[in-house]
């Protein structure tokens, strides 16, 4: 990334929603789809198949935000994010958009009987 004082939150926001724009595009989202059929309920299919998918269209975006469009730029990128969101409402909502369309949702019991 060229200027890392340049990625503020408004700008991680940008980002994010530009990603999710581009994952419900018709072609992202119908090979999406196609993979996450493929993959059924095997997580370990899932991060084989629909994972890589997701960083494609991730990396795509980021680098119109000064980041590297490789492996270095999307951690880069993920880990200021992650720290946004800590103290970014907005932007810990959009990265769990983005994560859900990979990752199945989460059931936590909230009812424990000792």
């Amino acid at each position: 990334m060229g200027d890392t004082m340049t990625f503020t939150a408004e700008t991680a926001r940008a980002a994010l929603e530009g990603i999710l724009t581009a994952l419900e595009s018709e072609e992202a989202s119908q090979k999406i789809n196609e993979a996450k059929a493929n993959a059924s309920n095997d997580m370990l299919k899932v991060m084989q198949y629909v994972f890589p998918l997701v960083v494609q269209v991730e990396m795509d975006v980021i680098k119109k935000f000064w980041f590297t469009d490789n492996r270095e730029g999307i951690i880069q990128f993920t880990q200021m994010i992650v720290a946004l969101e800590k103290e970014d409402d907005v932007i810990a909502d959009l990265h769990t958009q983005i994560r859900a369309h990979y990752l199945p949702p989460v059931n936590i019991a909230t009812d424990v009987s000792l």
